[in-house]
């Protein structure tokens, strides 16, 4: 046989082989790039809802506590596109207050919003499982307080 025949064949085989892992590490890029910016549209609603923590925090603990429900509902309601804020079965939306309230530079108002991020990539479950969970928290000052 010539040899550059042969060549030619081994120089099929090398690009066959590296066009996989090449075309792997390109989806691996882009999944992280889907992750990253789910995680920085939470991170964005979540200091949207302590801003406005911070201005009207919750008077009680309790879940419904009107300021509480407007926190959550301004975090949700943050944005919509790529991550839907307003399924609740996919994201949670926490607010604790810490200290007691009142506005003497101690207490806070801690937004945390969280959800798991569905890998796409093909064999990538392999090696982290079927979901990444991204959690932003956001902790503001409370400027404004009923006290």
């Amino acid at each position: 046989m010539n040899k550059s025949k042969l060549e030619r064949g081994q120089s099929l085989v090398e690009f066959a082989i590296s066009l996989v892992i090449i075309l792997w590490l390109l989806a691996g890029a882009v999944e992280f790039g889907i992750a990253l910016f789910q995680y920085i549209q939470l991170r964005d609603a979540a200091q949207e809802g302590a801003l406005y923590g911070s201005i009207n925090p919750p008077a009680s603990a309790a879940a419904n506590d009107p300021n509480r429900l407007a926190i959550i509902a301004r975090v949700r309601n943050a944005s919509s596109s790529p991550l839907n804020l307003n399924d609740t079965s996919a994201v949670t939306v926490t607010v604790t207050v810490t200290g007691n309230g009142c506005v003497n530079g101690t207490s806070a108002v801690t937004v945390t919003a969280s959800y798991n991020h569905q890998v796409f990539m093909p064999f990538a479950t392999l090696f982290m499982g079927n979901t990444i969970p991204l959690s932003a928290s956001v902790t503001d000052t409370i400027l404004n307080s009923s006290c």
